[in-house]
């Protein structure tokens, strides 16, 4: 065919059929190529590249696709996309209803867009029907051009309306058939792409441009997330898809991170959506049309990306983060159960799998149990889930992974799960409740978080191996020796369950272990009071004769045992080894109390002597009915003897002291009807001289005690004019005081006396105040106190938290500042800002002491305490003249 103008060529060829063309090819061809590069006008464009497409693109061979036709075409076509879309964005600046000739021009150069991108579409289509392998060679340029124009396509639709600037309804018709068939030549190019062939032998081009097909899918997920989920899903099922598929010649390409954010990403914002659609169905009580619709398959969206995350290893901030949003968190919103049950039937259950296909990774057991997590309050509850999770699952996989997980070079796993315990003090006090099998058959019930972990931890614990008992016993004794009284008694619970769990002979050297720990450490550390819980539970535990083993190692008798069984309940022992161990103990206390009577009284060395009564506190508590009559009078004739030196103001300065005086208190309530009028006399003014120096919680809650079995005493005649006044002084002091514990503890201890005592006059004496009176009143008749809303309790517990979390870490770097002594810094005289410090600190007391007068009465002791810092003060003054 010769040389003829364009136009006429153009009508001429709409008239060939399909044999002509085919005929034609190589002589038109190059007229058709040459025609399109030049051409200025879109329409001409369009129509020079559906004949290209139509006509000629059938007859050119595969091998020959990308030399003869891709190479050629689609750069230009880029370079007319880039000019539709830069007319759009000039053009629809001025855009407005009034405007009809803009208007016209706008909608032309969207029609031209659809025409182009139904034209790259069909382009696409024809190559699919080939050959069943593509090799990607022969359509290079293909993949990336129409990516491009489908990223950028999508960038325009979800950017419309601020583009088009409030005027989207005159175009929306084609905005959205735009929509439609980029959505079409995306769905035609991942199957073009499925079907590209890459054998071992790709050469680096190749491998390079997949590599970049799938960046630049990835780029496209970013555009689409929030557009259609369909086509969302679809768009990660490529990138998935073809990663694995090509997986040995990519995977040192490929940008791994990106992909592993990006669905993150993708799959918390869909949990988010959830969450929110769950959340105004809530608050409109509207539980079924379009947003249940939606709900459901924004529910199934999350599913898929939790699926796709299989092969992926960020899982554990994904987790973290989805699970601090979700009930029971003290940070999720408020949905229905209906609601919550699907998201974790449909969603939550697809993450489960992951962790499985995670557990061999060493990658991911660092990140789990890393002791640098830094994890905000919301996480810790999720943290400690993962951590559960992980424990139910391990005993099934392999010794090797299970020693990975139990024996790494960080925390193990046991010491991880009382670490992420002790941050959920929140969760634990509101306390939230999780949904466990308590019977084999029968429904899940809510049980709180302790009891939800403890249950899993032994169960975890009964499959642990032997060769990781020294780690599972190392974070035991770490977790109560710790600083969390909570996470001390789940250590202690789990440690019983072992106990019982393991062999006897286990549980016997257990005890022994212990029992040295005891002894070898001071006697008034609050790890020693931990170790002392425990050991009393165990030797319950302990096989008979292992007991009776252990009373020979650490005998009754030597004094330096008693360190030992002042911890211990003597109810554990059989008997008749009570009887014994209870007599031998006794012996020992009144032995060390005579020595230190007889001697020079030295504070220093009273630490024995309290160990001593302590002894024989236990011994009365859970053995005093075998005690012989001789030996409970020679008890009695030594306690009496304290109270003849002991001082108010001696005690009150001297925490030893105050250690005795609670001993003495408890030990004078098992002989309170056998004291005679001088040492009840005697107990009472001490009493109440101390309490005017106001005496710390733990003494006040000793008296406490003892005045609740003062309702079983006749109170001598000649002791009633002195005695009666004290007790119901110090019984209305203790029902009116401000610590909760000790104020209910009081209630307690008055309700009781006044049941039991003889004295009915006295009750009355006690109740100073209206005050008192309606809140023992208010006791008596079981009355609640105005209850804290749901609501109050969690937002509470939340700043609890807080204040807790910078506690345990201001003792944890205590703890690790034990080592060497510091250096002693330099003396230097204080600065003038000191001096004024302290004195604002006395002035704005004095003013606080004003304030609080104008509001009532002050107690008793308050003038004398004023007369001390009078002193005080005065003698301050002196020292500066």
């Amino acid at each position: 065919m010769s040389q003829t103008d364009p136009e006429l060529l153009l009508q001429e060829l709409g008239g060939w059929d399909w044999d002509l063309c085919r005929r034609e090819l190589p002589a038109v061809l190059p007229q058709l190529l040459s025609m399109y590069q030049e051409s200025e006008d879109w329409t001409e464009h369009i129509r020079v590249l559906r004949i290209l497409t139509e006509m000629f693109l059938p007859h050119i061979s595969l091998a020959d696709l990308e030399q003869t036709f891709f190479s050629k075409v689609l750069p230009k076509t880029l370079q007319l996309f880039d000019n539709l879309m830069y007319e759009l964005s000039s053009e629809v600046k001025g855009l407005t209803s009034q405007n009809t000739e803009l208007c016209s021009t706008v909608r032309n150069l969207l029609q031209t867009m659809v025409q182009l991108l139904e034209t790259l579409t069909g382009c696409v289509r024809y190559v699919c029907t080939l050959q069943e392998c593509v090799p990607l060679e022969s359509i290079r340029t293909l993949p990336s051009s129409v990516l491009y124009v489908i990223k950028n396509t999508f960038t325009h639709c979800k950017d419309s309306e601020s583009v088009y600037c409030g005027h989207l309804h005159l175009i929306s018709d084609l905005l959205q058939a735009m929509f439609k068939e980029t959505y079409s030549l995306q769905k035609q190019l991942m199957e073009l792409l499925d079907m590209i062939s890459m054998g071992s032998a790709s050469t680096e081009d190749n491998i390079t441009d997949m590599v970049s097909v799938i960046h630049t899918v990835l780029e496209i997920c970013s555009v689409i997330s929030n557009m259609d989920h369909a086509l969302h899903a679809n768009t990660w099922k490529f990138i998935i898809k073809q990663s694995l598929k090509h997986h040995s010649l990519l995977q040192c390409h490929l940008k791994h991170s990106d992909i592993l954010s990006g669905l993150c990403k993708d799959t918390l914002l869909s949990f988010q959506s959830c969450l929110q659609l769950a959340e105004q169905m809530k608050m409109s009580e509207i539980q079924e049309g379009t947003d249940l619709r939606l709900f459901q398959k924004t529910v199934k969206l999350c599913r898929f990306f939790a699926n796709s995350l299989v092969h992926y290893t960020k899982l554990h901030q994904l987790f973290l983060q989805i699970y601090s949003t979700f009930p029971p968190s003290l940070y999720a919103p408020e949905i229905s159960e209906v609601h919550r049950d699907e998201i974790s039937r449909v969603f939550l259950v697809a993450l489960d799998p992951l962790i499985n296909q995670l557990l061999p990774f060493s990658p991911f057991m660092e990140q789990v149990l890393s002791e640098k997590l830094g994890l905000p309050p919301e996480q810790q509850l999720p943290q400690c889930l993962v951590l559960i999770t992980i424990m139910d699952k391990l005993s099934s996989q392999p010794e090797e992974v299970q020693a990975l997980w139990n024996t790494g070079k960080s925390l193990s796993l046991f010491s991880a799960l009382f670490f992420s315990f002790q941050q959920c003090s929140g969760e634990l006090s509101l306390p939230v409740r999780l949904p466990e099998v308590i019977s084999t058959g029968q429904p899940a019930v809510p049980i709180t978080l302790y009891h939800y972990v403890c249950v899993h931890l032994c169960s975890f614990i009964a499959s642990t191996l032997p060769s990781h008992f020294p780690q599972l016993e190392h974070a035991l004794l770490d977790a109560v020796l710790g600083s969390s009284m909570i996470t001390s008694l789940l250590a202690m619970d789990s440690w019983c369950f072992l106990a019982r769990y393991g062999t006897a002979e286990l549980c016997a050297h257990h005890v022994v272990v212990v029992a040295h720990l005891i002894k070898s450490w001071p006697s008034d550390c609050y790890q020693v009071s931990a170790l002392g819980v425990l050991l009393r539970r165990m030797l319950f535990l302990m096989a008979p004769d292992h007991q009776v083993e252990f009373a020979h190692k650490f005998l009754p008798e030597e004094e330096e045992n008693l360190a030992v069984w002042q911890h211990i309940s003597l109810k554990a022992l059989n008997p008749d080894l009570r009887k014994r161990v209870a007599c031998q103990l006794c012996v020992a206390g009144l032995a060390q109390c005579r020595r230190w009577l007889n001697s020079r009284r030295a504070l220093g060395e009273l630490r024995p002597v309290n160990t001593a009564l302590s002894v024989l506190l236990a011994a009365y508590n859970f053995a005093g009915d075998t005690l012989e009559a001789e030996l409970q009078a020679s008890i009695l004739g030594v306690l009496g003897q304290f109270w003849t030196f002991l001082q108010a103001k001696q005690v009150s300065d001297a925490p030893c002291l105050q250690q005795t005086l609670c001993l003495l208190l408890q030990l004078l309530g098992f002989f309170i009807q056998a004291l005679d009028t001088q040492l009840i006399t005697q107990v009472f003014a001490l009493q109440s001289s101390l309490f005017q120096l106001d005496p710390p919680d733990h003494v006040r809650l000793a008296m406490v005690d003892f005045l609740s079995s003062m309702g079983k005493v006749s109170i001598p005649q000649e002791a009633q004019r002195q005695v009666v006044p004290q007790l119901s002084c110090l019984f209305a002091s203790l029902l009116a005081d401000q610590t909760w514990l000790i104020h209910q503890h009081a209630l307690e201890a008055f309700t009781h006396f006044a049941e039991e005592t003889s004295h009915e006059d006295v009750v009355p004496q006690c109740l100073n105040s209206e005050e008192t009176k309606n809140k023992v009143v208010s006791f008596l008749a079981k009355m609640r106190q105005v209850e804290e809303t749901t609501e109050a309790r969690t937002e509470r517990m939340k700043q609890e938290r807080i204040t807790c979390s910078a506690q345990f870490m201001k003792m944890a770097g205590e703890l690790e500042s034990t080592g060497e002594p510091l250096a002693k810094r330099a003396c230097h005289p204080p600065s003038e800002e000191q001096y004024k410090s302290a004195v604002g600190t006395m002035e704005a007391a004095v003013e606080a002491v004003k304030l609080l007068l104008g509001k009532g009465s002050p107690p008793a002791w308050l003038a004398v305490k004023l007369e001390a810092l009078h002193t005080a003060i005065a003698i301050l003054r002196d020292s500066v003249r």
